[in-house]
């Protein structure tokens, strides 16, 4: 005990933030645990004595729910197709902007990142009015050039793919930001040698460039995956999960049956089953990761 108080600056300093996190995240998931296990809804939480412990029932209910399926096979088709679509042009992006310092280079910078800092509903208007199957700029386009009509949000399969171009250019701006400044992190160094090798710009990109991001690329892929199981504002605000159910996503049915339904024992326990889809995909990542090389 004498240790501790003797060395008890380090814990002073980082206090703050354990309490935060606690407060925050530790407390709301076991919480939402605990809460999974019961019939909570709108009585129980006007008289905590209509609050009646169910054991797995929960659980067993959504297993056996058709749309908790659907909702699960639509946030796999979301993350399979715009995980690696965001990555992808976010490093493209990134390494086009990062050849040049003009100007012109600063000005995309900020064009590119525009997006992820623009309102969800602002955005849902703009793309509402380009997705409109009558009088949308899409589909004008393509009238032009002679080609059908495409139902962007009327049909399922479409609608997924409209929200997963939304998306990803809502999506891009971060990842771009994030490449960029570990591109610059990169000693030239290694490029004029490279040069001297006589390597021409793919093996310089390949050998080079690609793996000095790994850890860029792997914080990227994290955080992306982990924001695309969370898929949410764009059914939400585009679609409502429509038509036929055909776009909600794992997080807009928690939402539906905890906010509209009032079923908030059962909408924790598809939290929580969210929550431990999410540390397992976290985890299985960090299994993969390479080694560490040393340049």
């Amino acid at each position: 005990m004498g240790n501790v108080y003797k060395n008890r600056h380090p814990y002073m300093f980082i206090a703050p933030a354990v309490l935060i996190l606690a407060v925050f995240s530790i407390i709301p998931i076991i919480v939402a645990f605990i809460i999974s296990f019961t019939d909570l809804d709108l009585k129980g939480l006007a008289d905590w004595s209509n609050i009646h412990f169910i054991g797995m029932q929960n659980y067993s209910d959504l297993i056996s729910d058709d749309l908790f399926h659907k909702s699960i096979l639509n946030t796999l088709f979301y993350v399979v197709i715009g995980v690696p679509l965001v990555i992808v042009c976010s490093l493209g992006i990134a390494l086009m902007l990062n050849y040049g310092q003009s100007m012109v280079f600063k000005v995309f910078r900020g064009v590119y990142y525009m997006p992820s800092i623009t309102n969800i509903i602002a955005v849902a208007v703009i793309w509402g009015y380009l997705y409109n199957p009558e009088y949308g700029l899409f589909n004008y386009i393509l009238s032009l050039l002679h080609l059908h009509e495409v139902p962007w949000l009327q049909d399922p399969t479409v609608a997924k793919l409209s929200l997963i171009l939304l998306a990803v250019w809502k999506g891009i701006g971060i990842n771009m930001i994030i490449f960029l400044a570990a591109l610059q992190g990169i000693p030239k160094s290694y490029y004029e040698a490279a040069e001297m090798d006589g390597a021409n710009r793919l093996q310089i990109l390949f050998n080079i460039t690609i793996p000095l991001l790994r850890y860029a690329t792997f914080f990227v892929t994290i955080t992306t995956l982990i924001g695309w199981l969370q898929f949410f504002e764009e059914p939400f605000v585009m679609t409502d999960g429509g038509p036929l159910d055909g776009t909600i996503s794992m997080a807009l049915f928690i939402y539906q049956k905890g906010f509209q339904y009032s079923k908030f024992g059962y909408a924790a326990a598809g939290s929580f089953i969210l929550f431990i889809i999410i540390i397992a995909a976290t985890l299985i990542q960090f299994k993969f990761r390479k080694s560490d090389t040393e340049f």
